[in-house]
């Protein structure tokens, strides 16, 4: 499924949590951390938008709507929503 943002909006790819810490104890999805970072997808056609598909981003915690696009995580938010380009 393609899915085209509109206006100022970026589709990011949410990148999962780790499943077990480093002395190999399993963490239940239920109790991870809801991870912030994820790798962008598709842009909207704003031109004010600073970033293009495959940045690495931090965004806000609470920001956009999660969505499913072919069984994998998703995120649409806006572009003020994003806070850092990881490099």
């Amino acid at each position: 499924m393609k899915i085209k943002p509109l206006g100022d909006r970026v589709l990011v790819k949410l990148e999962s949590g780790e499943e077990k810490t480093a002395g190999g104890i399993f963490i239940p999805q239920t109790a991870q951390e809801k991870t912030q970072t994820g790798v962008v997808v598709e842009i909207g056609d704003d031109e004010t938008i600073k970033v293009k598909a495959g940045d690495k981003v931090m965004y806000d915690k609470y920001a956009g709507t999660q969505i499913k696009v072919d069984g994998e995580e998703h995120l649409l938010l806006r572009f003020s929503d994003i806070l850092a380009v990881i490099g």
